[in-house]
C-alpha cells in the first residue's frame, strides 16, 4: 500500500487577489519545499513529481516546478484531467509506488486563473485565431454543455430548489469561517498569506440578493475561479517505516470514471458507487468526507445519492467558501481530508470531484498505523 504521510496546500485566493502575480510554479514551489522540509526527506531521494494544471501553463509545469525546487533530477508529468486533476495526481503517484516503479512521489496540483495564458485556435486557410475561454470537452457540441448550464440540469432533475443550493454555499461559508484558526496548519504561507481569502458570514438575506447564472443556479452557489496550490507526500510502505511519520493515510484505492458528459456533475456518484462496491465493509456514512463543490447542485446530488454522512462532510469548508483553483482542487480535497481524518478519529474518508466532459475521480484512504501499515 502507498502512504500519504505529509499534505500542504497554499491559501486559496480568488482570481486577481494576493496570488496574481505569481506563476504555477511559483505558487507550487513554496507547498513542495515546506513538504519535503516537514517530512525530513531531501530533494535528491524524490523519484518523481506529478502536477496537475487545466489553464495551459505551457510547456511541462512539473519540470518547472521540480526546477524550482531544487530537484533537477526528477524529470516532472504534467496532467490534465481538469477539475479531478489534483486527485488523479494522487492516484497515479500511488500507482507509481504500489508497482515499484517509484518510492517516494509528490503529487497534487497547482493552478493561476490569474495569469493563465491567453489561447486561441489557428486555421489552415489564414483566418485569424479564434480565442476562447475553454476548450471543448466533448466532440459533440450538444453532449458539451456550459458548465453552469449543466449544473442548473442536474439541479431541476433533483428538484433542488435556489434556496436549497443558496443554503448549502451559506453552510459551506459557516464552516469554512469556524475553521479558519486550525485550517492554518496545513496552508504553507505564500505572499504572506496564510488563511483563505474568500470565506465569510453569509445570510440568507445576502445571498438571496446575489445573481442567478443559470435557472436556479446563483452566484453564491457557483465556486468562485482562484488561485492555489497542493500536494501530498506518497510513499512506499518502506520508506514509511524508516520515516516513522507521526501521522499518515493509507490509499486503500481510488476510480476515474467516465459518465454521461452531459451532466458532469453528477460523475462522481458513478465514481463512488464504484469505489464502495471494492470495499463493502466499508460503510460511505462512516467515512469522513471531502466532496468538491464547484456547484452546489452538484455536491447535493453527490451526497444523496453515494449515501455518505452531511455532518462528516467538508467538515471545514468547501470550494464554494474558498474558491475553485482548477487544478489544484482535487489535491486540495485529499490535503483537507489528511488533516480532517486524523481530526476526527474515524477509520476512513473519501475523496470526490467532477470534472467536464463527465469526469468523476474518487479516493478511499485509512488511517495509517506504523506498527501495521496494510491494518
Amino acid at each position: 500500500m502507498s502512504i500519504i504521510i505529509a499534505a500542504l496546500r497554499s491559501a486559496v485566493v480568488p482570481r486577481g487577489g494576493a496570488f496574481g502575480s505569481l506563476k504555477v510554479h511559483q505558487l507550487a514551489e513554496p507547498v513542495i519545499t515546506a513538504l519535503l522540509t516537514q517530512s525530513g526527506i531531501a530533494a535528491a531521494e524524490v523519484d518523481q513529481l506529478i502536477l496537475a494544471n487545466s489553464l495551459g501553463a505551457g510547456g511541462n509545469p512539473a519540470r518547472m516546478t521540480a526546477l524550482a525546487a531544487g530537484m533537477p533530477g526528477v524529470s516532472g508529468i504534467s496532467i490534465d484531467t481538469q477539475c479531478a486533476g489534483g486527485l488523479d495526481a494522487v492516484a497515479l503517484a500511488s500507482a507509481l509506488v504500489d508497482s515499484g516503479a517509484a518510492g517516494i512521489v509528490i503529487a497534487g496540483g497547482a493552478e493561476s486563473y490569474s495569469r493563465r495564458p491567453l489561447r486561441g485556435e489557428t486555421f489552415a486557410d489564414g483566418r485569424p485565431a479564434c480565442f476562447y475561454t475553454r476548450p471543448p470537452f466533448s466532440p459533440d457540441p450538444a453532449t458539451d454543455p456550459d458548465m453552469t448550464e449543466a449544473a442548473d440540469t442536474l439541479a431541476a432533475q433533483y428538484s433542488l430548489t435556489r434556496q436549497a443550493q443558496d443554503a448549502w454555499a451559506i453552510d459551506s461559508h459557516r464552516k469554512a469561517v469556524a475553521a479558519r484558526d486550525r485550517l492554518q496548519q496545513e496552508i504553507v504561507p505564500i505572499a504572506g498569506i496564510v488563511t483563505d481569502g474568500y470565506p465569510r458570514q453569509l445570510s440568507e438575506r445576502l445571498a438571496a440578493r446575489a445573481p442567478v447564472l443559470s435557472g436556479t443556479v446563483s452566484l453564491v452557489s457557483t465556486a468562485v475561479e482562484a488561485d492555489g496550490a497542493a500536494f501530498c507526500l506518497v510513499v512506499s510502505d518502506a520508506v514509511a517505516a524508516r520515516l516513522k511519520p507521526v501521522s499518515g493515510l493509507t490509499i486503500c484505492g481510488s476510480v476515474s470514471a467516465g459518465a454521461d458528459s452531459r451532466l458532469p456533475g453528477y460523475a462522481p456518484v458513478v465514481a463512488l458507487r464504484q469505489l464502495f462496491s471494492e470495499f463493502p465493509r466499508v460503510d460511505p456514512k462512516q467515512c469522513v468526507t471531502e466532496l468538491m463543490e464547484a456547484y452546489a447542485s452538484q455536491a447535493i446530488v453527490c451526497l444523496q445519492e453515494s449515501g455518505l454522512d452531511l455532518q462528516q462532510t467538508n467538515c471545514g469548508g468547501g470550494a464554494l467558501a474558498r474558491g475553485h483553483p482548477i487544478g489544484a482542487s482535487g489535491a486540495i480535497l485529499v490535503c483537507r481530508l489528511f488533516h480532517e481524518l486524523q481530526r476526527s478519529g474515524r477509520s476512513y474518508g473519501v475523496c470526490a470531484i467532477a470534472a467536464a466532459g463527465g469526469l468523476g475521480s474518487a479516493m478511499l484512504l485509512s488511517q495509517y498505523e506504523a506498527h501495521n501499515p496494510h491494518r
